[in-house]
């Protein structure tokens, strides 16, 4: 099927020659009907254009029913409704079963072909996201090592090469990148796979909390050490520990271990017998551990130790065709735990995840698809996405304070002298970008960018005389 082939739906004879001639001319392959129920016939037969162009009041089964009826017969469509002035909640009703956009008539050429040009463009998103997920079902893993980004797969070929070496690993990281995934993943392909898995994170206990989790205690240690305790690396024994966040280690705790890569043995608090331990160490952390090694924040001679083998995982904002598996990935695996009874995230959400910065990566958009899942509220998720709620990236690095306060203060600019000419045209946006020397497509586009719409009180813009 031409990916451009729309379906003009238009009970006016005038408008619908009009339509399909103007569109003909821009390269779409275009067919027209007169009624809702020709054009559900024409989609019951096979026909499956791109677009369908629906005016919303038909005579007979009106655009809301042809919807309705097509998505009830399996061949749901995406639909630009056009609407006259005091048909808004016509318009809602549309909108919420599904149609893609609407125009007012009369309208703009050129409004109608910004309005195809953003169907086409979700559409593209959508059967990219479909095209990845084929690629991961074809690659067999149950683990959530879910990507298509050649970095991720890269590291994804290290970690099996170094599964079975039983050497130790450290995996650098932003917070939230998926260390954990990348330690799990090791030791899923490895020979210990069958073994206990045991993650401590080191940053989340006080130093003499952590030492006696990491190597327990014997009965009388201290005060309401009233039995043994044994600590996670002997629970780990013939498996694998993760130390997570390794650089926030005390240089007490960071000589204890270095003690147990040496010898492989250790004492409990308390203890005196010193006890063998037989577990694969992984390590992680997301800090710059070689500048808290310069700084003596940590022991140079255990970071030799620990860093065998290194992995660094690139941010989420560095990978961005990453974006819309992991979005579709966590909404399969959530959507039955929340009792979700949407069917796919919708495009504009998923064209907002790709766009936005994810300063705290991986977890922060897991946790923005449970949060959508659970309050399925659109416009909430976007402004926030948009930068209108939580800020979407960390503070830039001073270097670059100059150079973005520059582009802030050129867009202020550009929007004031757009708003002003705009007012100078009496909102004749053609007129208007013929002043200001840009095309009229690009400034629909800034309107559009900045949410600008013309005031309720001024003059209404230029139609169509065609429509």
């Amino acid at each position: 099927m031409n990916k451009r082939t729309i379906l003009v739906v238009e009970d006016d004879e005038s408008t619908r020659t009009y339509l399909i001639r103007f569109l003909s001319s821009r390269g779409y392959t275009v067919q027209g009907v007169g009624s809702g129920e020709e054009a559900i016939a024409r989609l019951a037969s096979g026909y499956s254009p791109n677009i369908v162009i629906l005016d919303l009041l038909l005579s007979g089964m009106d655009g809301i029913e042809v919807l309705a009826q097509a998505r009830n017969q399996g061949s749901p469509i995406s639909a630009i409704m056009l609407s006259g002035v005091g048909q808004v909640s016509r318009v809602v009703e549309a909108m919420k079963m599904g149609a893609a956009d609407y125009l007012v008539k009369p309208f703009e050429e050129e409004e109608l072909e910004l309005a195809i040009g953003n169907v086409l463009e979700k559409q593209q998103l959508k059967n990219e996201i479909k095209s990845l997920h084929q690629q991961l079902d074809q690659s067999g893993d149950d683990t959530d090592f879910f990507s298509t980004n050649s970095k991720i797969l890269q590291i994804k070929e290290i970690a099996k090469q170094v599964a079975d070496a039983d050497v130790p690993v450290l995996i650098l990281g932003e917070s939230g990148v998926g260390k954990e995934v990348v330690a799990r993943y090791i030791h899923d392909q490895s020979r210990r796979k069958d073994k206990t898995f045991i993650k401590v994170n080191c940053a989340a206990l006080p130093n003499d909390l952590l030492e006696s989790e990491l190597f327990g205690y014997e009965r009388g240690a201290f005060t309401g050490a009233l039995s043994e305790k044994p600590g996670k690396f002997e629970l780990a024994s013939k498996g694998c520990i993760l130390l997570d966040e390794i650089a926030e280690m005390s240089p007490h705790l960071q000589a204890k271990l270095l003690h147990v890569f040496q010898d492989g043995e250790f004492t409990r608090l308390g203890g005196k017998r010193s006890i063998r331990v037989d577990c694969r160490i992984l390590a992680s952390t997301n800090r710059r551990i070689t500048e808290a090694v310069a700084k003596g924040e940590f022991r140079e001679d255990l970071y030799y130790r620990i860093n065998v083998i290194q992995i660094e995982i690139p941010p989420l904002r560095e990978r961005r065709d990453d974006i819309p598996v992991l979005c579709n990935y966590f909404f399969q695996k959530y959507r039955t735990r929340f009792g979700s009874s949407l069917d796919q995230l919708p495009a504009e959400l998923l064209e907002a995840c790709i766009h936005y910065n994810w300063p705290g990566n991986v977890r922060q958009l897991e946790n923005t698809v449970k949060r959508y899942l659970i309050l399925p509220d659109l416009h909430l998720v976007l402004s926030e996405l948009n930068g209108s709620g939580a800020s979407p990236s960390p503070s830039p690095p001073k270097g670059h304070l100059l150079k973005d306060i520059s582009a802030q203060a050129a867009e202020q600019a550009e929007k004031e002298m757009v708003l002003r000419m705009l007012g100078e045209t009496n909102w004749n946006r053609k007129r208007a970008a013929r002043e200001l020397g840009v095309c009229y497509k690009a400034l629909l586009n800034k309107l559009k960018k900045w949410q600008i719409k013309q005031p309720s009180s001024g003059t209404p813009p230029p139609l169509a005389n065609s429509i």
